[in-house]
């Protein structure tokens, strides 16, 4: 078990690596933009690109996952046909669609209520989605060929053309929220040209209609499966502008944001679990393994939750050279950030739980999961915000992935069910809940006496694990023996987790 956990640790770290770096570029744009636009700015921008989340899955219309199906397999057609066809049929839906996007600029920019000089965003965001649906069919050529490095890449350098260009438009040409999107523009028109070679080596001038319909056949039933997904991550942010305001939206948006620490390892995981448990599962204890990397992982993320719940505040507030992380303007919402790291904790809690349905190939019941946790948002949406503003849409995003998290958990026990270890699960649940409402309970009116009552409160979280009698001996020995190694000592690691 140890060897197998090993790798999973290891392979997390190989397919998080760029992604960190990525998401991280991406994630520096938070706290720039807090700086230079105000709330109620900053929130337009969060309410537009939630709704081109939704168009995207629109546009896309399931293209990327058929093309894995027919030109992996090739059961009609040659590699070529089966990257062209869905080439062209993406160029053509993306440029009607556009097209039409752009024509009625100003009549979609009042009907989202959106004020007279943003109306230039609707086009940048017509050629965006353009663009965007374009590539997927070569970004999933270079996938299928396995020129990762390559992705990888084009993917980091997208990133990177849009921090350096969102920087330059709006602190050298005070471009404000046009700048973002044109920014976002320019970004995916190079991504475009970057991916000509590998258009230009698999691109033939003509369309199998047959392939065409087949394709369609496959993907198109997946849509909605996807605007539910869509509906998990960022309906709140329509909900919460047509309740409050562009500023709510803004200063929610900002410090949701800030929850990227938990969903980068949530997300980091789900790169490596997909493999690590189709490999696994051909070993004979393979569930046992599966429960005991839920136990670690919900440590693991339980952790991270009350360092960030005691100490984001702390962080975002530095003043460096006279501007904080997040400024002033946003601190309101930072009540919104442990909800939401708590409501990640439970995705990456569902990612561990869904491994069942994929092993015994009982796929069609992933978006059920997905449905119940996309309905539970809308509605926790529609009755809490009224009432609690943006800390509403934070618990719903919590009840959302926590409904999601239980679905899973039925569905995957009725046809894979693993022996999970709830006692030690139990133990984790109830040090979190006594070290954070102690938290609640004293809140000191000294900085420093609140900064040495966290620290209190972390190592009363370890004690109250070994006290728990959490770990086994097998995993204690392993701890002391880590612990002699990094002073120096020496000998091989027991194999702690076998059996």
């Amino acid at each position: 078990m140890f060897t197998q956990l090993k790798r999973l640790g290891s392979d997390t770290a190989v397919y998080g690596l760029s992604t960190i770096l990525g998401r991280f570029l991406n994630f520096l744009l938070v706290p720039f933009y807090t700086n230079v636009l105000l709330p109620g700015d900053y929130g337009v921008v969060a309410y537009v690109y939630s709704l081109i989340a939704f168009v995207n899955v629109l546009y896309a219309y399931g293209m990327e996952s058929a093309y894995f199906k027919y030109a992996s397999t090739l059961e009609r057609g040659n590699t070529k046909e089966n990257f062209s066809t869905p080439f062209w049929s993406m160029v053509a839906t993306s440029a009607a669609f556009s097209g039409l996007i752009a024509l009625s600029a100003a009549p979609i920019a009042g009907l989202m209520h959106l004020p007279g000089q943003f109306v230039k965003v609707i086009y940048y965001t017509a050629g965006i989605l353009a663009f965007d649906a374009i590539a997927i069919v070569p970004f999933g050529a270079l996938r299928l060929e396995r020129k990762s490095r390559h992705f990888a890449a084009i993917k980091f350098f997208n990133i990177l053309i849009t921090v350096v260009l969102n920087i330059v438009l709006l602190l050298v040409f005070h471009r404000g929220v046009e700048g973002i999107f044109l920014s976002s523009l320019a970004a995916s028109v190079v991504t475009f040209l970057l991916l000509l070679p590998t258009i230009r080596r698999n691109l033939v001038f003509t369309v199998d209609r047959t392939l065409w319909r087949a394709l369609l056949l496959f993907g198109l039933p997946g849509v909605p499966a996807g605007l539910a997904a869509m509906t998990m991550q960022v309906i709140d942010r329509p909900i919460l502008r047509s309740m409050t305001s562009d500023s709510v939206v803004g200063i929610y948006q900002a410090n949701y944001r800030l929850g990227i620490f938990m969903m980068l390892v949530v997300q980091m995981f789900d790169y490596a679990w997909r493999p690590f448990y189709f490999t696994t599962a051909k070993e004979p204890n393979a569930k046992e393994i599966f429960a005991r990397v839920l136990t670690y992982m919900v440590l693991l993320m339980s952790g991270i939750f009350i360092v960030l719940t005691f100490f984001i505040q702390d962080i975002v507030t530095i003043s460096f050279f006279g501007h904080s992380i997040i400024a002033p303007a946003y601190w309101e919402g930072l009540s919104v950030i442990p909800v939401v790291l708590m409501g990640y904790v439970f995705l990456g809690i569902s990612t561990n739980l869904s491994a069942g349905l994929f092993i015994e190939k009982k796929t069609k019941l992933v978006p059920v999961s997905t449905f119940i946790g996309a309905c539970v948002n809308v509605a926790v949406n529609l009755l809490l915000i009224p009432r609690f503003g943006m800390m509403g849409a934070a618990w719903a995003t919590l009840f959302a992935y926590l409904a999601m998290a239980i679905s899973v958990y039925f569905l995957s026990e009725h046809v894979y069910p693993v022996p999970y270890e709830y006692s030690r699960l139990g133990k984790i649940a109830a040090a979190v809940s006594v070290v954070m409402l102690l938290s609640i309970a004293w809140t000191p009116d000294s900085h420093l006496l609140a900064v040495c009552l966290k620290l209190g409160l972390l190592l009363l979280f370890m004690i109250l694990m070994y006290a728990m009698k959490f770990f086994d001996q097998k995993e204690l020995t392993f701890l002391r023996r880590t612990v002699k190694r990094n002073k120096g000592g020496e000998g091989e690691l027991p194999p702690i987790l076998e059996g």
